[in-house]
């Protein structure tokens, strides 16, 4: 479903809301989240969004990196560059860089070349850092507005703090015996994590730790308890628990030197919206901070940790009955098109798409994968705007068995059409016995 103008939510809510409520009771579900839903709470929050516009360089062959990031851009097929584009070029060269620098022929014109390149690696990786931390601060400057405004600094907190907790409560309410939603990211931002503690939704990762969380190749996810406590019994599962996982990083991601020297992947202590001198922030971002460009080679999805990370993805759509339902991505990441193009491959398997901006690159994934009759598409301003969405089309985000035994009861003591004329009494006109 498409619309471009102002449709009565009325209308379609009698068809929208009961179809998305069948899609979140499927055997294996999972929600990807682009950069749209920070979007979305930040225009909601009065704050800027995280601004990804390419930047304009000052440093020698600015051009190249310019032309290198447009290149790549074009060959993925998502149109214009963007500032990961240019993060992603200036890596290449300063990697290629690193290779002349390291060389060892000891002849005049070897030596003048490594001169040149050591000068030129220099400037570059000063170029780099500056533009990582400019983008770093931008993002913890929207995390700013967005706890400002969830914290009671805003003029109607209440409402933005419903907004979110409707969008993410559907997919973190299923009942605790079933399989837990799986939540994947390509946001920078920490918004679903800080939401998830708001709304006391438990989330299960990778990091294994207290004081510096560490990454861990196991998936190993404990969300058992004993209840009533003091009393044996057999272990029951946590309500309200999600996987999360994010696909291009985090902006308080480091590598680091662990206890035994190796490099290690660790959550660095930085609070939400922390200020720009925090000093949790990196020095040098582009060695320690770990947010992922853009990926346009299969070589760069094989790197730890980002290799365990689209493992996950994979294992978690593609399989029978999955559903995966997708909110302001944009369809611009060949890693992840790939894999939810298999996922469609599998007959079984359904996909839901709600985007803001009907596009080039939303389009020609749909004519890649081909399989129109396993999607659903709420596409146009109606549809993408949070609010509406949260207000009209999301289902409650309720397990409780009281609503479910009082809809029973409602639909046992309402006549069959065929018997509405008839006044004798029926024999379900009484109270529903506490009955499984």
């Amino acid at each position: 479903m498409c619309s471009d103008d102002e449709p009565e939510p009325s209308k379609h809510r009698r068809h929208v809301e009961p179809w998305l409520s069948a899609l979140l009771q499927a055997e294996h579900l999972n929600l990807l989240i682009g950069s749209g839903f920070t979007t979305a709470v930040a225009k909601a929050a009065s704050g800027p969004a995280v601004d990804l516009s390419p930047l304009c360089f000052q440093a020698s062959h600015a051009d190249a990196i310019q032309a290198a990031a447009s290149s790549s851009a074009e060959r993925i097929g998502r149109g214009s560059a963007n500032f990961e584009d240019q993060v992603r070029s200036m890596m290449e060269l300063n990697a290629g860089l690193r290779v002349l620098v390291a060389g060892a022929d000891t002849a005049v014109v070897a030596q003048e070349r490594r001169k040149w390149a050591a000068a030129l690696l220099d400037e570059w990786s000063t170029e780099l850092d500056k533009s990582l931390s400019t983008f770093l601060k931008n993002i913890l400057s929207t995390e700013r507005h967005v706890h400002a405004a969830l914290t009671g600094e805003h003029a109607h907190p209440e409402h933005l703090r419903r907004m979110v907790a409707g969008f993410l409560l559907p997919f973190s309410s299923r009942v605790a015996s079933r399989e837990r939603t799986h939540v994947f990211t390509t946001n920078y931002d920490r918004l679903v994590e800080y939401a998830s503690d708001l709304l006391g939704v438990r989330i299960i990762d990778r990091f294994v730790g207290s004081l510096a969380p560490v990454f861990q190749s196991s998936r190993l996810g404990i969300d058992l308890h004993y209840n009533p406590p003091g009393i044996r019994g057999e272990p029951r599962y946590l309500e309200g628990v999600v996987h999360l996982t994010k696909l291009h990083g985090s902006v308080d991601w480091r590598s680091t030197d662990g206890p035994s020297g190796r490099r290690e992947v660790q959550r660095a202590l930085l609070p939400f919206g922390a200020a720009d001198d925090h000093p949790s922030l990196p020095t040098s971002p582009s060695d320690q901070l770990l947010i992922y460009p853009n990926a346009a080679k299969d070589v760069e999805t094989l790197e730890f940790p980002y290799a365990e990370l689209f493992r996950d993805f994979s294992a978690a759509v593609c399989q029978p009955n999955a559903v995966i339902l997708t909110y302001g991505y944009g369809f611009g990441d060949d890693h992840i098109n790939r894999v939810l193009r298999d996922m469609l491959s599998i007959p079984s398997t359904h996909m839901v798409i709600i985007s803001y901006h009907s596009d080039c690159r939303l389009r020609a994934f749909l004519n890649t994968a081909g399989r129109d009759a396993q999607v659903t598409l709420l596409v146009g301003p109606h549809f993408g705007d949070l609010n509406t969405l949260v207000e009209n089309y999301l289902p409650k985000p309720a397990i409780d068995r009281t609503t479910w035994r009082m809809i029973d009861l409602l639909n046992r003591r309402t006549p069959p059409a065929a018997s509405r004329r008839d006044p004798a009494p029926q024999a379900d006109d009484k109270p529903m016995e506490d009955s499984e």
